[in-house]
């Protein structure tokens, strides 16, 4: 079997419900309403790094202070009852409760002046890079040194992540909000090192670490295969490592 026809394969296998179990994405599809599952996505999108069996109950817990309207939950500033401005207390690994809430509140504050995460990146963005370019100017505009890149030097997996998320529609997985104003075309694979290691293993690319210009790169590389839909590569390289560890 040929490895672009592996590839195929392996994306269809994986890209199904069953992916959602235990995987960030399964959060925002128990939400009511668009823009609370913007927001929701955003959050655990922002959250997800380390052992899944931490960052998991850290985005649940968020959900839990909300009472599941995450969205009026930010928007209403309901946030500042559950993680206060302190700068001593750890919200989750690098994350303080400080950094937090700066992000709420930037957050807040994009959704008093747009309406919706979807609103603002519709007004600022024609495609997924512009559209990361937007997301990372406007919080690092907001004072957010951490959790969101300050630029797209680098490769901004879980902010690529949330757009194959917003943009991705059919998909069982991905929620497709963006899809009339976003050219799934144009998104980016979300990258990380495992994601680099697995696209090496199968020959995709040659780069040892990870940037926006590899990420790219491989984005390139998978439009070979999914012309249309080039992140549809991303279930592939998860099931390829899963199969071949």
């Amino acid at each position: 079997m040929s490895i672009e026809s592996q590839i195929r394969e392996y994306a269809e296998h994986y890209e199904t419900k069953d992916f959602l179990q235990g995987d960030p994405s399964w959060f925002m599809h128990q939400m009511e309403g668009d823009w609370n599952k913007e927001v929701t996505a955003f959050i655990a999108s922002c959250l997800s790094y380390g052992s899944r069996k931490q960052f998991m109950p850290k985005i649940q817990s968020i959900i839990d202070f909300a009472n599941g309207d995450v969205y009026n939950w930010i928007l209403n500033g309901k946030f500042k009852n559950d993680v206060p401005d302190n700068d001593k207390v750890c919200f989750y690994r690098l994350y303080t409760q400080h950094t937090m809430y700066v992000l709420f509140d930037a957050l807040r504050q994009m959704l008093e002046e747009y309406g919706s995460i979807g609103r603002f990146v519709r007004k600022n963005a024609k495609n997924c890079l512009s559209a990361v370019k937007t997301i990372t100017g406007y919080f690092a505009e907001n004072g957010i040194e951490t959790i969101i890149p300050k630029n797209t030097s680098s490769a901004c997996k879980r902010i690529c992540m949330f757009m194959r998320w917003m943009v991705r529609d059919n998909s069982p997985v991905d929620l497709g909000l963006w899809s009339d104003f976003i050219d799934k075309r144009t998104l980016i694979i979300p990258m990380d090192t495992h994601v680099l290691q697995e696209a090496r293993r199968l020959g995709l690319i040659s780069s040892k670490t990870t940037s926006m210009s590899v990420a790219l790169k491989l984005t390139a590389k998978l439009a070979e295969i999914f012309p249309d839909d080039p992140t549809k590569g991303d279930f592939a390289l998860f099931g390829y490592g899963i199969k071949e560890s």
